[in-house]
């Protein structure tokens, strides 16, 4: 745990939250994700900010650990405050030659911040305290209504599995990279400028490791004669608990009281 957390790591624990049935965190996160989409101004963020609390309370991580993750995305969620906040017009606030901070770029800025941190934690979560197993049996479970539609339920939720998990190895792969080019004595400082021209030399190698793992996964299921959900048996899921359905509703008044204060309020 002393290295941060990533999406799609599966860390073992027994949490509350490790414990919950896997379709009922799904749907969750589908209704936290929508209200966190929904909130707007400060107030509007209060409930989804306990809300995304209380699960960190449950899941057993700590604040700092989950942060810690963040620090591959800290990039590109740097980038995404600047952009809104000297590109959006309003009440000047300060300005120097052609930059410009308004009031409204400001409060976007952050918000927007704000929203993608709690986007990023809150799908962490859910990768971090459920198997991949449990969670393909989930997705694949949501997903079983659709197959008298034509849709491959079964291949759909190995394939956002699959995806998941590239995550944390390519992340890996990526620290290895940057090992090797510190070794050769590439430099990846500099400012942010110079962090993305020293960058370009990884992303090539990087590129051709994700192919060479896609590939070497493929061989490996059909090894095992993988025919996708042909005469599988799936994992059995039990059915939801108590501690399910309060979590199902807690996630069902997060999002009622976000769009109140949405479009009562503001």
């Amino acid at each position: 745990m002393a290295g941060g957390l990533t999406i799609g790591q599966y860390i073992p624990g027994d949490s509350v939250l490790h414990r919950l049935d896997p379709r009922i965190k799904i749907i969750s996160l589908l209704l936290a994700i929508t209200a966190v989409m929904a909130a707007a101004g400060w107030v509007g963020f209060v409930p989804v900010v306990a809300l995304s609390l209380g699960a960190i309370a449950l899941s057993g991580f700590s604040v700092r650990s989950l942060f810690r993750g963040l620090r591959a995305l800290w990039l590109i969620l740097l980038t995404t405050l600047l952009i809104q906040l000297f590109l959006t017009p309003g009440e000047i606030l300060w300005g120097f030659g052609p930059l410009k901070i308004t009031h409204e770029g400001l409060t976007n800025s952050v918000q927007l911040f704000l929203r993608l941190v709690l986007l990023i934690i809150l799908a962490s979560l859910l990768t971090q305290t459920t198997t991949p197993v449990t969670l393909t049996a989930g997705m694949e479970s949501l997903l079983a209504p659709l197959t008298r539609f034509g849709v491959p339920a079964h291949e759909l939720a190995l394939m956002m599995n699959i995806a998941m998990g590239f995550v944390p190895t390519l992340q890996r792969e990526a620290g290895l990279l940057m090992k090797a080019q510190r070794a050769r004595g590439a430099g990846l400082a500099g400012g942010p400028a110079g962090w993305v021209k020293n960058m370009l030399p990884v992303l090539v190698p990087l590129f051709a490791v994700a192919l060479r793992r896609g590939e070497d996964l493929a061989v490996a299921m059909e090894a095992r004669c993988y025919r996708g959900g042909v005469n599988r048996t799936g994992n059995r899921l039990l059915p939801p608990g108590r501690a399910d359905y309060m979590t199902l509703a807690v996630c069902l008044a997060v999002l009622a009281g976000t769009i109140v204060l949405r479009f009562y309020i503001y």
